[in-house]
């Protein structure tokens, strides 16, 4: 007996309504023809790729420099009224330095305000954010500030655009680090003292870090760390240094050398963007 004679089927469209007849994995010749691959791909020049990594190597100063402030505290090298007067003359130098010729008198007084409002809380509550954590082990404190700390660099707002950048997540990382730190020191004075250090470094500082940012910052924020890091630890400062280096060279190296493999391919897969027409 002959086999019927098959129906033609009607020609695949990109509308999945239309296509019935064919099944669900079926992939017709020209579903690739416009396939374009690595559109308004950007191509970093060496240069480009070290200037970016230097955002991040300023960073690791910044918190760098954060620590030497907690461990002079914590052994009590320099006394926290010292530390409190140098951040607070420090904080309007740089409030005037940022705000420039456009500073108003009245946005002074504001501003002096709020920052009068955060220092008489946040006194009040040092004693108890000095014995928050008084159950917790020294090591234990230590080892999540640490993690905090990296959690903070990860998720820094660096100036790129990313959705992965989350300023709310980093400063609420410093700050949570700040306050496991505080209750290692020796009284509630030094506890207020470095959180009112980590609200300089961490809220306001990258405000004027942004505004006033140079490679030249960048090599003066280094040779103060090292040379305090010199007179705590050969290990560290090593360390420190090899950080630096990780970051600065190798990675912007291994970036430039793996841009030619990069091969990004667009198509009738990708999610559909509406254009809006300009009224004529």
């Amino acid at each position: 007996m002959d086999n019927p004679i098959q129906p033609s089927r009607k020609p695949w469209k990109k509308n999945l309504y239309e296509n019935a007849e064919y099944e669900d994995n079926y992939t017709d010749p020209s579903f690739l023809k416009d396939m374009r691959t690595n559109v308004n791909l950007t191509i970093y020049t060496p240069r480009q790729a070290f200037t970016g990594a230097t955002r991040l190597s300023q960073q690791i100063s910044v918190v760098t420099a954060f620590l030497l402030i907690f461990y002079h505290l914590y052994t009590e090298r320099i006394g926290a009224k010292s530390i409190f007067l140098q951040s607070a003359v420090g904080t309007i130098l740089g409030y005037f330095v940022y705000a420039g010729r456009d500073i108003q008198f009245a946005k002074f007084i504001e501003d002096s305000k709020t920052a009068f409002a955060v220092l008489v809380f946040g006194f009040i509550f040092s004693p108890l954010l000095h014995t928050l954590t008084n159950s917790i082990s020294t090591d234990t404190i230590f080892s999540m500030t640490f993690f905090v700390l990296v959690l903070h660099l990860i998720f820094f707002d660096y100036g790129v655009s990313s959705a992965f950048l989350s300023k709310a997540i980093s400063l609420n990382a410093a700050i949570f680090g700040s306050i496991c730190l505080a209750s290692r020191l020796s009284s509630s004075l030094h506890a207020f003292v470095l959180l009112e250090v980590a609200a300089v470094f961490f809220a306001l500082g990258p405000f004027l870090v942004t505004k006033l940012y140079s490679v030249q910052l960048l090599v003066l924020s280094i040779a103060v760390c090292s040379y305090f890091l010199h007179t705590i630890s050969h290990i560290i400062l090593y360390t420190y240094i090899c950080t630096l280096a990780f970051v600065n060279l190798f990675c912007p190296w291994l970036f430039v050398r793996l841009q030619k493999h990069k091969n990004n391919i667009h198509g009738p897969w990708d999610e559909a963007i509406v254009a809006e027409e300009s009224a004529s």
